[in-house]
């Protein structure tokens, strides 16, 4: 990390304190790091029990972090998704399945053209279950693989909700005005990358 964000110790300890937020009665949390979070949020849209998605920023060490800081490649955060479920209807397996197939696992902080910390891969649990889940399913998908998975497995932190443009920003058309469904069960492709994120930057 470069002098450009000089870490406070105080800023650091609570931007790496726990997500203290509380999702809603009889649902649970989950966050994820795939690449570009337009595209991963989209993704986890589709997923049937899925009730609530967010964009968003955690793993950094500078306390309310925006786009552009994050950008800098030097605040250490991710972009992620936080994602709330009903366990009822959606299992956290199902969430790691839709997790392995919409980005490589084997990327280090890189997804296609999208280079960077921020856009590395990630699972932050919160319940000792989830982690159990994550750290089993990276073994089986090794395998399948056949590669190493370099998905950091951590305990979730402090999630800093992204800029309201970012918020189910492909649903809303992108800069394309192309709008895919978010509905669950869909199977619409994901749209993102460098140019758009580059396009999107010199507009704001």
């Amino acid at each position: 990390m470069n002098n450009l964000f000089k870490v406070d110790p105080s800023s650091a300890a609570v931007a790496q304190g726990p997500d203290n937020d509380v999702p809603s009665p009889g649902q649970l949390f989950a966050q994820f790091g795939g690449g570009c979070f337009w595209g991963v949020e989209l993704a986890f849209q589709s997923v049937p029990g899925v009730t609530k998605t967010e964009v968003g920023y955690s793993h950094g060490l500078v306390h309310n972090p925006s786009y552009v800081d994050v950008c800098t490649n030097t605040t250490g955060h991710n972009e992620v998704v936080r994602v709330q479920y009903d366990p009822k209807d959606c299992t956290f397996e199902s969430l790691l399945d839709l997790f392995w197939n919409s980005h490589d696992p084997t990327s280090f902080n890189r997804q296609g053209k999208d280079v960077g910390t921020q856009y590395r891969s990630g699972i932050y649990y919160y319940t000792d279950e989830q982690e159990r889940i994550a750290r089993e399913d990276v073994e089986v998908q090794e395998k399948i693989l056949d590669k190493k998975i370099v998905t950091e497995i951590l305990p979730a932190t402090k999630f800093y909700k992204a800029e309201e443009y970012h918020q189910q920003y492909l649903t809303k058309g992108g800069l394309t005005c192309s709008r895919p469904s978010a509905g669950n069960g869909c199977k619409d492709a994901m749209r993102c990358g460098t140019k758009e994120v580059a396009c999107f930057m010199k507009m704001h």
